[in-house]
């Protein structure tokens, strides 16, 4: 008899759990991904972690951070889901919350797609053109020869970082096209 009952109780829970997913139109608390990566180092790997937090669209935030290989926090950058649905809004379907969410949660799995890492971040043949907003760091991190990350804040809008040795922080190297 105990057995049975034991038996009944662990279905109904596995059961309970497979049906307590979140609803098409919120996310849970927060989901993330992070990857290794060198960055302010040629050699050693700083950690890159993106996450995206919030209950409903509405809400939501992707953070993108930076951790050196030392373990101090070197960037931080928070992205506004209802900032990202503005940019998009003219190419896909977004008036519905269920496919607000899934655009996120693919924005999040495509945050660390390897074309996104520049290695190295400027090529000896590269010039600087009208959107590099810092032609002494551009020169510098050419120098340099460390790498860069690139993220999009829009359809066309794409920020591209990388580390200054000089300044010890790190900073946008190219940005375009707003």
């Amino acid at each position: 008899m105990k057995k049975t009952t034991i038996c009944l109780l662990l279905f109904a829970f596995s059961l309970t759990a497979c049906n307590s997913g979140t609803d098409a139109n919120q996310t849970s608390d927060t989901a993330e991904r992070s990857m290794n990566k060198p960055f302010s180092d040629p050699i050693q790997a700083d950690t890159f972690r993106v996450s995206l937090s919030g209950k409903s669209p509405e809400e939501m935030v992707l953070t993108f951070r930076i951790t050196s290989h030392r373990g101090k926090e070197i960037y931080k950058e928070q992205i506004k889901a209802s900032e990202l649905f503005k940019n998009y809004d003219a190419t896909i379907d977004l008036k519905k919350k269920k496919n607000q969410v899934k655009f996120m949660n693919e924005e999040l799995a495509r945050f660390f797609d390897e074309e996104n890492f520049m290695e190295p971040a400027i090529t000896e043949e590269e010039t600087p053109d009208q959107f590099v907003p810092d032609r002494a760091f551009y020169e510098e991190l050419k120098a340099s020869q460390l790498n860069g990350f690139i993220y999009r804040l829009g359809k066309e809008n794409k920020v591209y970082i990388g580390w200054s040795e000089k300044e010890q922080k790190v900073k946008t190297y190219y940005s375009c096209c707003k």
